[in-house]
């Protein structure tokens, strides 16, 4: 099958390109720059440009889109006319060059309005309560996605919790290099139980919802690994396998909420390109409880985890050994 993946050179979308070379379908990527998958054809191009969208779905039976602007911070415009409006012109360009398949990747923040979540499942993504403008932008596109599911155009939403693994700059890179620096505090002691999910799950998990298009279209779904821990407990495996000492300084998770909500205003007000070092969103996230149901996801996509939370860890401390390739093992 030709199945074109959007967002292919961030961690998820290559390795969902490059599992499914290896499951042997004809793929193609786009995004700005070169994915590099190897096996794979670049077809670089933005979300925003009309005729390149148009260009990228040509001769596709399948998509799986999850290039997405991804931040906790920036002007609300930006993260609507790449998540939203981009959505919608891959959705629409999809659709008239006869796509049959189009999973949308999408993410547990779009139904999350800040209260802690203990072992629900996909609730309906909610634009107007979602916090910040990633998750409202995605609630949207999600929304959009779900939408356009028909006989002939079938579409699901998969929303992978937390993904994480060797290689990944977005959440282990962030906390070892904090952690390092002694800038990474515990919110609440680090009590809060949370789920995530490592790198090769979560692109099994999309690529099973491609396979099982038949049961899943139509529906939104979260993917975790299914083992919930405490944060201060997960934070504490990875900078172990980082070789740096963990967090052991703990702050309240509502002054550090507070104190997020003044550092995104400054960083707006001065136009800051970096991340900020704390957000309302990420305190929030690190502060309450979010774990999910699996058993209805599993079910249909006919998909359990196949790397567990501790193996997980076991490749991360693999990956940071100098001359060590034990992290960038695949199954």
């Amino acid at each position: 099958m030709k199945v074109l993946v959007t967002g292919a050179s961030g961690l998820l979308g290559r390795e969902v390109a490059a599992l499914l070379v290896r499951r042997g379908h004809a793929v193609a990527t786009f995004q700005r720059r070169p994915s590099r998958v190897d096996g794979a054809e670049d077809r670089c191009g933005s979300l925003t440009d009309d005729a390149a969208v148009r260009d990228a779905v040509r001769d596709m039976a399948a998509v799986v889109h999850l290039a997405a602007k991804v931040s906790f911070t920036g002007r609300a415009a930006d993260f609507d006319e790449v998540n939203v409006q981009g959505t919608r012109r891959l959705l629409d360009a999809a659709r008239e060059a006869g796509v049959r398949d189009l999973v949308y990747v999408s993410s547990p923040s779009v139904a999350n309005t800040g209260a802690a979540i203990a072992g629900q499942g996909a609730e309906p993504a909610d634009p107007g309560h979602a916090h910040g403008n990633y998750a409202r932008t995605k609630a949207r596109a999600e929304l959009l996605a779900l939408a356009a599911d028909a006989q002939d155009f079938r579409t699901t939403a998969v929303r992978p919790h937390v993904v994480w693994g060797p290689g990944d700059t977005q959440l282990v890179e962030r906390v070892l290099e904090r952690a390092a620096r002694g800038r990474l505090p515990l919110l609440d002691a680090g009590a809060a139980l949370i789920d995530t999910t490592f790198i090769d799950n979560a692109a099994a998990a999309i690529v099973a919802a491609l396979d099982r298009m038949g049961h899943v279209h139509g529906k939104a779904l979260v993917v975790t690994n299914g083992e919930p821990r405490p944060v201060g407990e997960l934070l504490a495996g990875i900078c172990a396998a980082g070789r740096v000492p963990a967090p052991s300084w703990s702050v309240p998770g509502r002054l550090a909420r507070i104190a997020g909500s003044v550092v995104e205003r400054a960083w707006l007000r001065f136009g800051r390109q970096e991340e900020p070092p704390m957000t309302a969103f990420l305190a929030e996230q690190l502060s309450t409880a979010h774990w999910f149901d699996q058993r209805e996801t599993r079910r249909l996509l006919d998909w359990t985890p196949e790397v567990s939370l501790d193996e997980g860890l076991a490749r991360l401390a693999g990956y940071y050994q100098p001359g060590s390739t034990a992290g960038t093992r695949r199954t």
